[in-house]
Protein backbone atom coordinates (compact mmCIF):
# COMPACT_ATOMS: atom_id res chain seq x y z
CA UNK A 1 0.00 0.00 0.00
CA UNK A 2 1.24 3.62 -0.98
CA UNK A 3 1.44 6.18 1.63
CA UNK A 4 -0.93 8.00 0.09
CA UNK A 5 -3.41 5.14 0.19
CA UNK A 6 -2.51 4.54 4.15
CA UNK A 7 -3.42 7.84 4.01
CA UNK A 8 -6.48 8.06 2.39
CA UNK A 9 -7.62 4.75 4.10
CA UNK A 10 -7.11 6.09 7.70
CA UNK A 11 -8.83 9.42 6.78
CA UNK A 12 -11.38 7.46 5.81
CA UNK A 13 -11.10 5.37 9.13
CA UNK A 14 -11.85 8.55 11.02
CA UNK A 15 -14.30 9.79 9.07
CA UNK A 16 -16.53 6.63 9.44
CA UNK A 17 -15.82 5.95 13.19
CA UNK A 18 -16.93 9.90 13.66
CA UNK A 19 -20.47 9.20 12.28
CA UNK A 20 -20.69 6.13 13.56
CA UNK A 21 -20.42 7.40 17.21
CA UNK A 22 -22.74 10.13 16.06
CA UNK A 23 -25.42 7.66 15.19
CA UNK A 24 -24.93 5.56 17.96
CA UNK A 25 -25.86 7.98 20.63
CA UNK A 26 -29.53 8.78 19.71
CA UNK A 27 -29.83 4.86 19.05
CA UNK A 28 -28.80 4.14 22.26
CA UNK A 29 -30.91 6.92 23.66
CA UNK A 30 -33.89 5.15 22.26
CA UNK A 31 -33.15 1.57 23.30
CA UNK A 32 -32.24 3.13 26.81
CA UNK A 33 -36.04 4.97 26.86
CA UNK A 34 -37.33 2.03 25.57
CA UNK A 35 -36.70 -0.43 28.03
CA UNK A 36 -37.07 2.31 30.68
CA UNK A 37 -40.45 2.39 29.57
CA UNK A 38 -41.25 -1.37 29.33
CA UNK A 39 -39.57 -1.49 32.73
CA UNK A 40 -41.88 1.26 34.05
CA UNK A 41 -45.09 -0.91 32.81
CA UNK A 42 -44.32 -4.71 33.40
CA UNK A 43 -41.33 -4.93 35.68
CA UNK A 44 -42.01 -4.54 39.29
CA UNK A 45 -38.54 -5.00 40.72
CA UNK A 46 -36.39 -1.68 41.48
CA UNK A 47 -32.96 -3.99 40.73
CA UNK A 48 -34.79 -4.55 36.58
CA UNK A 49 -33.19 -0.61 36.14
CA UNK A 50 -29.46 -2.88 35.86
CA UNK A 51 -30.86 -4.36 32.60
CA UNK A 52 -31.53 -0.40 31.17
CA UNK A 53 -28.16 0.81 32.65
CA UNK A 54 -26.56 -2.26 30.73
CA UNK A 55 -27.79 -0.26 27.78
CA UNK A 56 -26.46 2.51 28.59
CA UNK A 57 -22.44 1.12 29.66
CA UNK A 58 -22.42 -0.53 26.42
CA UNK A 59 -23.78 2.96 24.30
CA UNK A 60 -20.53 4.86 26.10
CA UNK A 61 -18.19 1.99 25.93
CA UNK A 62 -18.65 1.60 22.18
CA UNK A 63 -18.68 5.31 21.70
CA UNK A 64 -15.61 5.52 23.91
CA UNK A 65 -13.92 2.72 21.94
CA UNK A 66 -14.22 4.42 18.86
CA UNK A 67 -13.47 8.28 19.99
CA UNK A 68 -9.63 6.54 21.21
CA UNK A 69 -9.69 4.88 17.91
CA UNK A 70 -10.08 8.01 15.60
CA UNK A 71 -7.52 9.91 17.97
CA UNK A 72 -5.18 7.35 17.86
CA UNK A 73 -5.11 7.19 14.41
CA UNK A 74 -5.21 11.39 14.05
CA UNK A 75 -1.64 10.86 15.90
CA UNK A 76 -0.67 8.68 13.75
CA UNK A 77 -1.28 10.98 10.67
CA UNK A 78 0.31 13.48 12.43
CA UNK A 79 3.28 12.48 13.33
CA UNK A 80 4.37 9.96 10.52
CA UNK A 81 2.38 12.15 7.93
CA UNK A 82 2.11 16.04 8.83
CA UNK A 83 6.05 16.36 9.04
CA UNK A 84 6.76 17.84 5.32
CA UNK A 85 5.82 21.09 5.34
CA UNK A 86 3.76 20.50 1.84
CA UNK A 87 1.75 17.76 3.78
CA UNK A 88 -1.26 17.54 4.86
CA UNK A 89 -1.92 19.74 8.26
CA UNK A 90 -5.06 18.18 9.65
CA UNK A 91 -4.42 16.84 12.52
CA UNK A 92 -1.61 19.78 13.61
CA UNK A 93 -4.02 22.17 12.61
CA UNK A 94 -7.32 20.91 14.46
CA UNK A 95 -4.91 20.50 17.91
CA UNK A 96 -4.05 23.85 17.48
CA UNK A 97 -7.68 24.93 17.38
CA UNK A 98 -8.64 22.95 20.43
CA UNK A 99 -7.59 25.19 23.31
CA UNK A 100 -8.64 28.31 21.81
CA UNK A 101 -12.25 27.12 22.44
CA UNK A 102 -12.96 28.07 26.43
CA UNK A 103 -15.81 25.85 27.20
CA UNK A 104 -16.85 25.58 24.03
CA UNK A 105 -15.75 22.56 23.25
CA UNK A 106 -17.45 19.41 22.46
CA UNK A 107 -17.29 16.49 24.27
CA UNK A 108 -16.51 13.45 22.08
CA UNK A 109 -17.74 11.30 24.73
CA UNK A 110 -21.01 12.83 25.42
CA UNK A 111 -20.19 11.96 29.12
CA UNK A 112 -22.99 14.84 30.56
CA UNK A 113 -25.37 13.21 28.31
CA UNK A 114 -24.98 9.58 29.83
CA UNK A 115 -23.97 11.03 33.02
CA UNK A 116 -27.90 12.85 33.02
CA UNK A 117 -29.51 9.31 31.44
CA UNK A 118 -27.32 7.74 34.32
CA UNK A 119 -29.12 9.63 37.09
CA UNK A 120 -32.47 9.23 35.59
CA UNK A 121 -32.34 5.39 35.12
CA UNK A 122 -32.26 5.47 39.08
CA UNK A 123 -35.97 7.07 39.00
CA UNK A 124 -37.85 3.64 38.09
CA UNK A 125 -35.73 1.71 41.00
CA UNK A 126 -37.13 3.92 43.76
CA UNK A 127 -40.72 4.09 42.13
CA UNK A 128 -40.99 0.70 43.31
CA UNK A 129 -39.63 1.14 46.99
CA UNK A 130 -36.69 -0.88 47.21
CA UNK A 131 -35.42 -2.53 50.31
CA UNK A 132 -31.61 -1.22 51.16
CA UNK A 133 -29.95 -3.95 50.03
CA UNK A 134 -31.13 -3.61 46.69
CA UNK A 135 -30.92 0.40 47.02
CA UNK A 136 -27.72 -0.25 47.53
CA UNK A 137 -26.47 -2.81 45.01
CA UNK A 138 -28.44 -0.32 42.18
CA UNK A 139 -26.74 2.89 43.42
CA UNK A 140 -23.07 0.88 43.57
CA UNK A 141 -23.72 -0.16 39.76
CA UNK A 142 -24.96 3.18 38.81
CA UNK A 143 -21.78 4.95 40.99
CA UNK A 144 -19.50 3.12 39.27
CA UNK A 145 -20.55 3.85 35.71
CA UNK A 146 -20.28 7.09 36.23
CA UNK A 147 -17.06 6.87 37.76
CA UNK A 148 -15.81 5.02 34.47
CA UNK A 149 -17.29 8.28 32.39
CA UNK A 150 -15.57 10.57 34.34
CA UNK A 151 -12.81 9.02 34.27
CA UNK A 152 -12.87 8.23 30.68
CA UNK A 153 -13.53 12.01 29.90
CA UNK A 154 -10.43 12.92 32.02
CA UNK A 155 -8.38 10.13 29.94
CA UNK A 156 -9.95 11.64 26.57
CA UNK A 157 -8.91 15.01 27.82
CA UNK A 158 -5.04 13.54 28.10
CA UNK A 159 -5.12 11.71 25.02
CA UNK A 160 -3.92 13.52 22.19
CA UNK A 161 -0.58 15.05 24.29
CA UNK A 162 0.07 11.34 25.29
CA UNK A 163 -0.29 9.75 22.12
CA UNK A 164 1.31 12.36 19.92
CA UNK A 165 4.46 12.09 22.31
CA UNK A 166 4.11 8.45 22.42
CA UNK A 167 4.06 8.27 18.58
CA UNK A 168 7.08 10.78 18.07
CA UNK A 169 8.91 8.57 20.62
CA UNK A 170 8.25 5.47 18.68
CA UNK A 171 9.31 7.30 15.27
CA UNK A 172 12.69 8.66 16.86
CA UNK A 173 13.42 5.15 18.02
CA UNK A 174 12.53 3.67 14.49
CA UNK A 175 14.81 6.39 12.96
CA UNK A 176 17.37 6.15 15.16
CA UNK A 177 20.37 4.05 13.34
CA UNK A 178 21.23 0.82 15.41
CA UNK A 179 24.19 -0.10 16.99
CA UNK A 180 26.03 -3.48 17.02
CA UNK A 181 27.12 -4.92 20.04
Amino acid sequence: MTTEAEYAALRATIALRGTVRMILLPVTLIAWAAATGGLLLIAGLPVAVVFTLAILVSGFEAIHALHVGVERIGRYLQVYYEGSPDGPRWETTAMAVGPALPGGGIDPLFAVIFLMAAVANLIPALVYEPTPIELAAVGTLHAAFIVRVIRARVAAARQRTVELESFRNIKAQLAAPKTQP
